[in-house]
């Protein structure tokens, strides 16, 4: 039920049904095994996922970087099988290095993801030596095969570049984000490798797979919190579900084949919006890929709902405990750009309408969505039902609907500026100059801030006859009701969580 401008999310999950899809299918062609063609479909999902460059071609180069991250880790993955201790060292290193990699923004962030997957799959298949030249084959093509679908027979990205991700912010030592996630990912999977392998000797990863993905697109305690239990939330979700599908089904191929593609969908879909359902489809892809493999029983997933479990807990452990990285930062800067992005978009939007056929807000557009969705998760720890600071909720709260307020208006305006027939008056310039001052008035230092936001509160409407005035008056009164929120506490309103 969430927004999806331009229907961003519905392509990108039908385009990696079809890339991964492919992937598979070239690798059967080519003689794999069942297990080189879990390795391909993999290695060609985690390059739809995790490959986020703002460009065309650095998502090419990304792509091929893959492999040369991947291959050495999933080696010596391999190799170590035999020897638990260097094992379980060289897996921490690896979770410690892939989360410090995030200070190189999503090209760090991808390597980082890929090469932590690559050790976990070694164990997941119990990889040996003697199969990693099919499964480097199978890799190279399914990042081939996704690569053309991407690339070649679908990449609307040339059209409407993907917006950038936000990083987290700068500084230096352990004044960095990353730095201290890097330090709390790698006691946060000490701490679930030895709970892990108290439960199973076998299956102990799933913890530390689990306190993985809690950290990955996190950046204080509050969002690894929150994370972590819609993480826990979608397994325990998940677990009936593949009772219900992937047990009875005992790895029958074309079903299967099927509902994979159907998780596929679902977790590209569903991700940049739910991480709960996210997880459901995750749960019954594992469970239908254990079928194949024909190891698939009731009580494996219910481990698996017990490694879940253990890893959320000992990402929480960490998070607590480790240099802890609090909400209110992170928050604030979301907020701020979040704004900005709204002031650049209705700039772009009256430009097209006053006909400069250059200006186009549909990017713009895209971007406010993603700042808005760091700005939910990183508040997401403050509007939980469970938030004990009943004040601090409702003032976040009443932010992220008033910023909601503040997308629908510019995806309304957006979309009044794509309409040839559209034209400029001179009232638009004047709303739109008042929305640059009520952006400014709060993103401005606090006592400048309060004085811009109450002249933008008090500066009068003109009648809004037409759509696009009607848009702008009703962002304006968006942006002056947000002023109230943002300063109405003694402590900075979006307290540490």
């Amino acid at each position: 039920m969430a927004p999806d401008p331009g229907r961003l999310r519905l392509r990108s999950a039908a385009r990696a049904v079809v890339g991964v899809g492919l992937a598979v299918a070239v690798c059967a062609a080519a003689g794999h095994s069942l297990v080189g063609a879990v390795v391909g479909g993999v290695a060609a999902l985690l390059a739809l996922f995790t490959v986020a460059d703002t460009t065309v071609r650095g998502q090419l180069v990304s792509t091929a970087l893959l492999p040369v991250v991947g291959f050495p880790v999933l080696a010596a993955a391999a190799l170590l099988h035999d020897h638990p201790l260097i094992r379980d060292a060289a897996l921490l290193v690896t979770v410690g290095v892939g989360v410090y990699a995030r200070r190189w923004g999503p090209r760090g962030n991808a390597l980082g993801i890929f090469a932590f997957m690559s050790f976990f799959e070694a164990q997941f298949l119990r990889t040996v030596p003697e199969q990693l030249p099919e499964l480097y084959a199978a890799t190279a093509l399914a990042l081939l095969a996704c690569s053309v679908v991407r690339f070649g027979l679908w990449c609307y990205e040339r059209r409407t570049p993907p917006p950038a991700l936000p990083v987290l912010p700068g500084g230096k030592g352990l004044a960095r984000a990353t730095t201290r996630q890097a330090l709390q990912a790698t006691v946060g999977g000490a701490i679930a490798l030895a709970a892990g392998q108290l439960l199973s000797h076998e299956r102990w990863y799933w913890a530390v797979g689990a306190m993985w993905w809690i950290f990955v697109n996190t950046a204080s305690r509050g969002e690894t919190v929150v994370r972590g239990f819609r993480r826990m939330l979608g397994t325990l979700l998940g677990v009936p579900v593949g009772l219900l599908i992937a047990v009875p089904l005992h790895g029958a191929l074309a079903p299967t084949a099927v509902l994979l593609a159907v998780c596929v969908f679902s977790i590209f879909y569903a991700s940049p919006v739910s991480y709960t359902w996210n997880m459901l489809a995750v749960t019954l892809m594992v469970g239908l890929l254990y079928g194949l493999l024909g190891v698939l029983d009731p009580g494996l997933l219910a481990l698996r709902l017990a490694e879940t479990g253990v890893g959320a807990l000992s990402a929480l452990l960490a998070v607590l405990v480790v240099l802890p990285v609090t909400t209110h930062a992170t928050t604030d800067a979301w907020v701020q750009r979040a704004l900005r992005c709204v002031h650049h978009c209705t700039a772009e939007a009256a430009a097209r309408i006053a006909g400069t056929e250059s200006a186009d807000p549909a990017p713009l557009v895209a971007e406010l969505e993603v700042l808005l969705r760091k700005v939910r998760m990183s508040l997401a720890p403050l509007v939980h039902p469970l938030a004990p600071m009943r004040a601090r909720r409702e003032r976040a709260r009443q932010i992220l609907a008033l910023l909601d307020d503040c997308a629908r208006e510019v995806r309304g305006l957006a979309s009044i500026a794509a309409d040839p027939v559209a034209s400029h008056d001179a009232r638009l310039t004047a709303a739109c100059q008042r929305v640059e001052a009520a952006v400014e008035a709060l993103t401005a230092p606090r006592q400048p801030r309060e004085a811009a936001a109450a002249t933008a509160a008090a500066a009068p409407h003109a009648p809004a006859l037409e759509p696009a005035l009607a848009h702008l008056h009703g962002l304006e009164r968006a942006l002056a009701e947000l002023a109230a929120p943002l300063r109405s506490s003694p402590r900075p309103p979006l307290a540490d969580a």
